[in-house]
Parts: C-alpha cells; structure tokens; sequence
C-alpha cells in the first residue's frame, strides 16, 4: 500500500464498473443532459446546475495494473495522477508527462489537455496513449488504438473535453526515473534571450554542457524571468522541502541551485497551486504557519474558488471598498516558439498579471501513433505542428474592468492576438470565440465526423457548446 491508497484492482473489477455505469447511462432519458459525477475538476469553466444525476465513476479510479517490462501501466480513466504516479514510482517509472496538479485525472488529461516540465520532449499526455477504452455517446464501449476501427476516434479524443465520450481505461507509456532531480535557475533579462535560450534547450537537450531533462520558466517582471533546468542524479547533497512553511515559487529568484526528490519535484507546483495560493493569504508567513499542511493542496483551493463562485464574499467585500469588478482572467497559451518574445512583450505590456508561466513543448517524435512527418498535425482537435517548437504561456489571475469596458473584455483580446501569433488557446476556462472562428481553430469538419459516428443523437454536448456557451 502506498502513501496514494494504490491497491491494484482485478480485471473483473473494471468490467463490473464499467457495466454499472452502462446501465447508468442506459437509464438517463433521451434528451437529459449527460455528465459526470466527479468530487474533483480543474476546470474554471462555469457549470450550470442540473436535477439529472451524473454518472457515477466512483469505480473507475484505480492503477489497474504496472508492467516494468513493457514499461506501460494500464490505468483507469477517473485515476488521479497522484494515485498513479505514486504506483509507478514503486517500480522506479513514471508516465512521460505529469501534470501539475495531484488531482488531475488520466481521462482529464487526454481528454483536455495536460502539459509539463518534461513536455518539451515528450509531448503531451495523449501521445503516450497505447489504447484507450470509451463510453461513447452513442452508449457504447469501444477501445481505440492508433491503427484500428476506431483510429479517428483515437486521434479526435484529445482536447475534446468530454463531447465524444468518456476514458473508461488507457494503456500509456511510462519512462524510468532515477532517484532526484537537480535543478538550475538561470536568469533572463529579456524576453528574447529567453526564448533564444529556450531554442538551444530544445534543439541540444543540454545547456552549458550539462544534460536537461526537464524546462520550464517563470517571467516575475519585464526584466527578470527564469529558466529552470532540471536534470535526473542519483544522488543528491540536500533535497529541499516545498511542502510547508518554504515556497518553490520564490525559490526561483533566491537560488541558482536546488535538489528534490523525484516525487516532491512532480508535486512541487502543487503545494501553493503555482502562485495562486496568495488569494487565500497561505503565503502570509502568520497564516501559513497554523494552515495545515495537508491543506496545501490545489484541491483545498478549488474548494475556496467554488465557495466564492457561489457566495461572492471576496467581490462583495471589494465593491464595498469602493474597488471596481474584476474579470477572471485563467488562460494556458500555446505560442510558436518565434513569436514567443513578441508575445510577452505585448502580455507584460498590455495585461497587469504577474508572474507568468513558460513550459516549452513539441509533439512527441515518436510514440504509440508512430512518427508524424513535419508539418503534420496528427491531433485535428488541437492542431500543433509536428517538428514544430511552441511555448505554453499560462496566467492566472483577475484583472480590473476599467471605466467602459466589460466582463470578458481581456479575454476576447488575449483571444484575438494569441490567434495573430499563431496560437492556440486550452480550454479548460473562459472562452468567447464565436462559432465559425472556434470551428476553424478546434477540428472544424474532422470533429463533426467523428462526432456524427460515435454520438449521432447528440446525447452529449457540442464542443463549442461546452467550452464557449457553457450550458
């Protein structure tokens, strides 16, 4: 038993999960909305309430099964990734792409969209896909590969949030992992010298020498941003601790070197939810000192962002103040790597959000889908280019609405020159994209085939539905 609660589960168990929630869906009427009954999401997507019950997907929330021969777990789709990494790294491997926070599932991963450190060579959580099991829209249960009858269904999965159908298991790839990480902060006045170095990065593995295993940043200001390289050891001469009183974000600026173990640098972002903690005065040192530690979690703050969501108390107590409306402002940004400086100079000019996150990504050279060609975009429902380098920017944050502008207004901006750099935007958050231009940039008619085949009578929503019009 792990620290997770990980007890592998029988095959038996899952087709016994699997039919119960079959029966479920059989039962919902024709025409009621379908959805999940999920204690936990990452979504900042506002959710209309609904009388019809969600499908119960208690069962489907096990490793099922890790094979350090064939280095593949198969894994079962509602499956935190603190549950999985967890059994992994009892075999010494973890899944190529972690992301940052513990409660993200597997399912919500492939199906949106997951990103991290170790992204810039090894792509993003659906590339290491071997086979995935779904409950489609149509009620069925089909398991699709990159080379069988449901291939379109395969390549159309990600970044369809749930609108094609739900992961009930995948078989995913894993790598081995050695027991720390050592990492390095280097600093970057200008937004160009960091993309620059960003490209070395990419293009050599290795900067100053020395091998990287893991990149990923922080722009604090205009003039000061970091790059932290991160490289496997098998030793260590300290290991820090972010879990409690200290904060891994500031350590970026006050220290040049660091050591962590491999678990505690998966979860280092997770403790403070990046930055994000500060909303809730847990990096005020008094308060952090009698928050519990097993308090600092990113679930815990989801848990206060929907208090708020319903009650209001924050922004009533700013209108009282005499401070004006504030605009949600949750975005991750993937921008060719080129037009990165030219991005954040305009970001850190126009929008008053700071720090920023950088983590630098590529489609997987190869994998369980093969070796895409260059050019190719081989995912139609989040088109990045194969060969081809991007940045994911993220900011997360509220920004004022100014005299004459209203709620919604930063984003539709944000929105419009993300797309005048070549970008795409996730959404997992706020979108405003009218109809025609969110088709165009999210599948457009390769999106409406695979959805005509797998939910012909529309049990689920639309894409565009879900992510833009939020019913």
């Amino acid at each position: 038993m792990t620290r997770a609660g990980v007890r592998p589960v029988a095959g038996a168990d899952h087709g016994a999960a699997r039919e119960r929630l079959l029966a479920q869906y059989a039962a919902i009427p024709a025409g009621a909305p379908v959805r999940l009954a999920k204690r936990t999401s990452n979504l900042f997507r506002p959710r209309s309430a609904t009388a019809t019950p969600g499908l119960d997907v208690s069962g489907l929330d096990r490793v099922l099964s890790v094979d350090p021969g064939a280095r593949t777990a198969d894994v079962q789709g509602m499956t935190t990734y603190e549950r999985l990494v967890d059994a992994t790294l009892a075999h010494g491997l973890m899944p190529t792409v972690v992301p940052q926070l513990k409660t993200i599932t597997l399912g919500g991963a492939v199906t949106g969209l997951g990103i991290e450190s170790s992204s810039f060579r090894g792509g993003l959580p659906h590339e290491a896909v071997r086979e995935i099991e779904v409950l489609t829209g149509a009620g069925e249960v089909v398991t699709a590969t990159p080379t069988n009858e449901h291939a379109d269904l395969y390549r159309a999965f990600p970044n369809s949030y749930g609108t094609l159908g739900y992961a009930l298991r995948m078989v995913i790839d894993l790598e081995p992992v050695r027991p720390y990480v050592r990492l390095r902060h280097v600093h970057f006045g200008q937004p160009s010298e960091l993309a620059d170095a960003i490209g070395v990065v990419m293009r050599d593995g290795a900067w100053a020498g020395e091998p990287v295993d893991f990149l990923d940043g922080v722009v604090f200001t205009a003039d000061e941003a970091y790059l932290t390289l991160g490289s496997w050891a098998d030793t260590a001469p300290y290991t820090s601790d972010y879990t409690g009183e200290h904060i891994y974000y500031r350590s970026v600026r006050a220290r040049r070197e660091d050591h962590l173990t491999v678990r505690d640098y998966l979860w280092r972002w997770d403790t403070d939810w990046f930055w994000c903690s500060r909303a809730f005065g847990a990096q005020n040192p008094r308060i952090r000192r009698v928050w519990p530690r097993r308090w600092l979690r990113s679930d815990v703050y989801w848990k206060l962002i929907r208090l708020e969501n319903r009650y209001h108390v924050a922004a009533r107590i700013d209108r009282w103040r005499g401070r004006p409306d504030r605009e949600r402002l949750v975005q991750d940004v993937e921008i060719p790597l080129e037009r990165t400086a030219e991005f954040l100079g305009w970001f850190l000019r126009e929008v008053p959000v700071e720090p920023v996150w950088l983590c630098p990504l590529r489609l997987r050279p190869s994998g369980p889908a093969g070796e895409p060609a260059a050019g190719e975009t081989p995912w139609p429902l989040y088109p990045l280019a194969a060969g081809e380098a991007y940045v994911n920017v993220g900011f997360w944050s509220t920004v004022p609405i100014l005299p004459g502008a209203v709620d919604g207004d930063v984003n539709r901006t944000v929105e419009r020159v993300v797309a005048e750099h070549g970008g795409h935007k996730s959404l997992y958050s706020d979108a405003y994209y009218d109809e025609e231009h969110f088709r165009e940039l999210y599948g457009g008619p390769a999106y409406e085939a695979v959805k005509a085949r797998y939910d012909p009578d529309g049990r689920l929503l639309d894409l565009y539905a879900k992510a833009v019009m939020r019913r």
